[in-house]
């Protein structure tokens, strides 16, 4: 089989525990050193071959807030986005814990879609899947 033959946003293979552990390691410690204080926490979650990270924002709501226009008071809103995660990413595992795939959620069709890393690739390592959908972190 050659490089065409390989679809890299199909199949997958399921992510051992090791591998698991090892990643959101990773990925946990890769958001701390550069992208502190632009999120509360990361979470890094697994379902068979894929692996999913949301990282969670302060949210912004102004002091004049208008409960008339919202069913929820100032208070209970900004619970509610505290809570709300911001789907950064999903990587595919295909068997190398080095090349995962990329797919970015998008607001728009509220799916994951395909994506390429910054490097270009179809493939790269869990930090620069991080990098790569840190996009939604920026101010």
């Amino acid at each position: 089989m050659n490089e065409w033959d390989d679809d890299p946003h199909s199949g997958g293979v399921k992510i051992p525990e090791r591998i698991k552990e090892k990643t959101k390691k990773r990925i946990i410690s890769y958001a701390e050193k550069h992208y502190a204080g632009k999120y509360t926490r990361i979470d890094v979650r697994y379902k068979t071959h894929f692996c999913y990270i949301d990282a969670y924002v302060e949210a912004f709501v102004p002091e004049d807030y208008d409960t008339s226009l919202f069913s929820e008071t100032r208070e209970e809103r900004i619970e509610r986005l505290n809570n709300t995660p911001t789907h950064l990413c999903r990587m595919r595992y295909k068997g190398n814990e080095e090349k995962w795939t990329l797919a970015f959620y998008t607001y728009s069709h509220n799916k994951y879609e395909p994506s390429i890393f910054d490097n270009r690739d179809f493939y790269g390592t869990p930090e620069e899947a991080f990098q790569t959908s840190a996009v939604y972190l920026d101010d």
